[in-house]
């Protein structure tokens, strides 16, 4: 009756705790409220971006026109762009030439990637990572001029300069390629691309001896290219005050996969500090830092499967980083920011190096470069061994058969398996373990009939335990093999939702095992609390087969679960809330999970066939009659019960 109660009670809260979670879920009309609301908002800002730019528009107008009176008045004619240079000389100084210009594009193109640069501002504008796709097959650009600052603010003459608008002029360092708008290079080969920022000469010419270049150095076959800002001739220009040039670097992340609330909670931004940790901004949570007096080796906007990097050859300092979560407009992710300083001495910095990566998320290629550019993965890295069991297991399983050309469905079945045959030694002591308490289990039964009062609660915990000495079990001896597993499946949690090796990668009816599988979804505007809007069947196995295994288990602890009806009820309940955490989780990860179920109930019946309870129990037996060994530790303390004058415990 107890028991039959623990489950109706555990139910009835079970069932509150949904209905309490659905009734304070917002309605449909309360969503579309909120979106409009967050969308508003986002107009506002953007509104209010434009406004301002249309009144600097405006003044700039309003003073172009202004000047150009003054040519008529004087019977001279001026072109526009002549004028806006001249207009804007009170706010450029020598760079005010560089306020206007043609807004073209220089594509180059390697092995991995396709970049375009922008005359304007001299930056990489657009990343295209050739061979992979979005989740809806289009083409993965990875960043693009709508939602990019990249820039190099200094003062000059007591101006704030900053590169971001200002238009600079392409330099072809190979000469083969002079001239040409789109460059490729494949293989070991490598290409050199300058954008070069002018200063002023005369009201319509530059200075060819005095500019800011950005050189880019693409390889063929990589996806790190190199950065220098090469200062020549600026002694004038830079103030000599600067001790720091700010490097400003903002993007709005494009939303690249499947499931929009997956890749957010594993999207943020990571920082190496010089020579120590890698370290993080929450992915749940939106957040400033300002990291004062410290040294940043390199930053990563950092998504689900991609990254973008900027590393410093020797390292940036005081930065202030910004991540927040973008409402709108559709097909971004979130807003991240870096602003942080670059070394600077005058006349002696000739040349600042850096280096960009714009590519996946893969263990091998990242840890190539030897700079901790993995520990962006989450292979477990706050606890060792299951860092070890992905770094030394789960990935060179991945890799070595899926160089084979393998599906990652048979990929992750041979892992599940190798694991199993490694764990069997453990498997086969939990269920000795458990075997030794079934044997048992007439005699606790005994003991429960002799003290059945709540008063003889602890002379029969004592009798028990005076039992399991006798008999030589450890009662214990289950529950160790089993917490030498949970770092395995922690790991396989924290690993498979991160793996670009399952992405897009098919298998049965699951299109992309790095995501949640569907084989039903609910109409528009509908959607379960806590559970989503569609029926994940691998979660859904993986939830049967984890009730299967439960029962299983019940059965072969026996008499112990019978003092804890309260414990038993709730490892029941425990499954059933893993369908609600798994259904929109990695299709993959529920599929091991479902595996390792199956197999375990392989392991158990396989055990069972092998294993003579009959002889156990005669061993068991024989333990009784044999007199217990007292260990150091219970022969110390009854020495210690002597020389006090109490009676030693027999």
């Amino acid at each position: 009756m107890n028991n039959k109660n623990t489950i109706i009670g555990l139910g009835l809260i079970f069932a509150i705790f949904i209905g309490y979670t659905y009734l304070l879920s917002p309605s449909k009309e309360q969503l579309i409220a909120q979106k409009r609301k967050a969308d508003s908002m986002y107009m506002i800002n953007v509104q209010k971006q434009h406004s301002m730019i249309t009144s600097i528009a405006r003044e700039k107008a309003i003073a172009v026109s202004k000047e150009k009176e003054k040519f008529a008045a004087r019977g001279e004619k001026v072109d526009s762009v002549t004028l806006v240079r001249m207009t804007m000389k009170g706010e450029l100084g020598v760079f005010a030439n560089a306020a206007v210009g043609k807004d073209t594009s220089y594509t180059i193109e390697n092995d991995v990637f396709k970049l375009n640069f922008l005359s304007r501002g001299g930056k990489i504008g657009r990343v295209e990572l050739k061979n992979y796709l979005t989740w809806n097959k289009k083409p993965l650009v990875l960043m693009d001029s709508d939602s990019l600052n990249f820039g190099i603010s200094f003062f000059s003459n007591n101006r704030t300069i900053s590169t971001n608008h200002l238009y600079f002029q392409p330099f072809w360092h190979d000469p083969l390629h002079k001239g040409q708008t789109s460059m490729k290079v494949s293989g070991k080969d490598s290409l050199q691309f300058g954008m070069r920022l002018y200063t002023a000469s005369g009201d319509t010419g530059f200075n060819k001896d005095q500019y800011i270049e950005f050189l880019y150095t693409i390889k063929g076959d990589d996806y790190m290219l190199r950065f220098r800002v090469n200062i020549e001739g600026m002694d004038q220009a830079i103030d000599a005050g600067n001790k720091f040039l700010v490097l400003t670097w903002s993007e709005n992340l494009k939303n690249l996969e499947k499931s929009l609330k997956m890749e957010r909670m594993t999207s943020t931004l990571y920082y190496k500090y010089d020579q120590e940790k890698v370290d993080y901004i929450t992915e749940t949570k939106d957040e400033e830092r300002y990291l004062k007096n410290e040294k940043i080796k390199w930053f990563s906007f950092k998504q689900q499967f991609f990254s973008s990097i900027l590393i410093a050859d020797n390292y940036f300092t005081e930065p202030r980083l910004r991540t927040q979560t973008l409402p709108g407009p559709p097909g971004y992710l979130k807003t991240m920011l870096v602003e942080t300083g670059i070394p600077y001495s005058g006349k002696e910095t000739k040349s600042l190096g850096m280096s960009m990566y714009f590519g996946p998320d893969k263990f091998y290629t990242l840890k190539h470069y030897n700079l901790d550019l993995e520990k962006q993965i989450p292979l477990g890295w706050s606890f060792f061994l299951m860092a070890w069991i992905n770094i030394y297991a789960v990935i060179p399983v991945f890799t070595f058969f899926g160089n084979l050309g393998w599906n990652y469905g048979i990929i992750i079945l041979v892992l599940t398996i190798l694991l199993k045959i490694v764990l069997f030694p453990i498997a086969y002591k939990t269920y000795k373990s458990s075997a030794k308490m079934r044997v048992l289990k007439p005699d606790i039964d005994e003991l429960n009939k002799k003290f059945s009062k709540k008063d003889d609660a602890m002379k029969k915990q004592q009798a028990t335990m005076d039992l399991y000495k006798k008999a030589g079990v450890n009662p214990m001896a289950g529950c160790i093999p089993m917490l030498l597993q949970f770092p395995i499946l922690i790991a396989m949690f924290r690993f498979f939702p991160s793996s670009i090796e399952l992405r897009q990668q098919s298998f049965l009816w699951a299109t992309d095992l790095s995501s949640y599988d569907s084989i039903w979804t609910f109409p528009a505007g509908f959607s379960i609390p806590w559970y989503g809007n569609h029926v994940s069947l691998f979660a859904l196995l993986m939830t049967i087969s984890s009730i299967i295994y439960t029962r299983i288990n019940d059965q072969m602890m026996g008499s112990t679960q019978q003092q804890m009806p309260g414990m038993k009820t709730m490892m029941y309940m425990m499954p059933v809330m893993f369908l609600f955490w798994f259904n929109d989780y990695s299709s993959g990860l529920s599929y091991y999970y479902l595996l390792a179920n199956l197999l375990t109930f392989a392991q158990i019946y396989l055990i069972r066939a092998f294993m003579d309870e009959k002889k156990l129990h005669a061993q068991i037996e024989a333990n009784k009659k044999k007199p217990v060994k007292k260990s150091g530790f219970q022969k110390r303390l009854e020495d210690m019960a002597k020389q006090r004058g109490m009676p030693a415990k027999r």
